[in-house]
């Protein structure tokens, strides 16, 4: 990860170098956060990070976020392409997508699939702290 910090990183450039769905690229570092690229198709899962909130950026394509309150009840926020959003620490959520990509900002070792997550990983959902590009 050391030539990360050498050299600039271009995000279309390292999105072509995997196909992977929800199988986050970790692009820079700073401070104690990844700075991380995905590719997004179908479903993730429900799952909640507890002590941290989690920012998303769509770079392409749609990316819909839903959010299930204390309470139980669930929302959805709709997020295009240019569209950023930030998951509240101790929120519940479940990411969906037609197809796109997205950057995100997390604390290093943050778990894709949260603190928590709600039944089985689906093939096409990798429960990381995000790999080296």
């Amino acid at each position: 990860m050391d030539s990360i910090a050498k050299k600039p990183v271009n995000i279309p450039e390292a999105l072509a170098s995997f196909d992977d769905v929800y199988s986050p690229r970790i692009v820079a570092r700073m401070n104690d956060y990844d700075v991380r690229v995905a590719h997004t198709l179908g479903d993730h899962v429900w799952h909640v990070h507890d002590d941290t909130d989690e920012f998303f950026l769509v770079l392409d394509g749609r990316f819909d976020i839903a959010l299930r309150a204390a309470d139980g009840t669930e929302s959805t926020v709709e997020l295009r392409k240019g569209d950023t959003f930030v998951v509240p620490k101790g929120t519940e959520h479940k990411p969906t997508s037609t197809g796109g990509s997205i950057l995100m900002f997390e604390p290093s070792g943050t778990k894709s699939t949260g603190d928590r997550h709600e039944g089985e990983l689906p093939d096409n959902v990798d429960s990381t702290t995000g790999h080296d590009l």
